[in-house]
């Protein structure tokens, strides 16, 4: 966990429950060691580009919060800078709960999941959404993977203000239908192979008989 992520994450109440819970002494002496603002790395960078689904919480003007699931291929989700990451906001439902959100209070929560290899990334931010015929062009074809059919109604634009990255623990591991069929089609060829010696070898014995 960065400095950063802590002094963001562990407000007075938090701290209490830390005390209370007896983690605050190890938690104290990382605050304590001070740092700079976090910044993406390639680590970072290779994760969130890798993705193709994330969470997206956001905080409602009465103080309710509201967690979204954002989908779409691998690289929909792209790091600009080392402190700032976008992506496409596809046509949904119309309810916009987190456009909306987000004028009132841009604060922002993701968490971007890997089953497959048990990792998870989170991050603090501040969101705001431009309308894809508003945004810079350059901008939009850089969030907008080709051969996606889904509708780019507006560009999220993030600016990390902090990231942690979780341990595996509870994480249970799945896998896309995607990678699924990537394996299936190595045992299928694995077994047509077989097969085909086993034929072979058949051929090979009648004739020797």
């Amino acid at each position: 966990m960065t400095r950063r992520f802590a002094d963001l994450a562990f407000t007075p109440n938090v701290c209490a429950q830390q005390v209370r819970h007896g983690s605050r002494t190890q938690y104290a002496r990382m605050q304590a060691t001070g740092g700079e603002p976090d910044r993406l790395g390639p680590e970072e960078t290779e994760f969130l580009e890798d993705a193709d689904s994330f969470y997206l919480a956001t905080v409602s003007e009465t103080g309710w919060p509201y967690v979204q699931h954002r989908g779409g291929p691998k690289g929909f989700l792209t790091v600009l800078s080392p402190q700032r990451i976008a992506f496409a906001d596809y046509r949904g439902n119309l309810q916009y709960v987190s456009a909306g959100n987000a004028v009132g209070n841009d604060r922002a929560a993701l968490i971007v999941m890997d089953y497959v290899h048990r990792s998870r990334l989170k991050l603090l931010g501040h969101l705001h959404f431009e309308d894809v015929n508003e945004a810079d062009a350059e901008l939009v074809r850089k969030v907008s993977p080709s051969g996606y059919s889904a509708k780019v109604e507006r560009i999220a634009i993030i600016d990390v203000a902090a990231f942690d990255w979780n341990c595996p623990q509870h994480i249970t591991q799945r896998y896309s239908r995607q990678q699924v069929e990537v394996m299936i089609d190595s045992l299928r060829a694995q077994i047509a192979s077989l097969e085909q010696k086993l034929e072979e070898a058949r051929r090979q014995g009648s004739a020797a008989s």
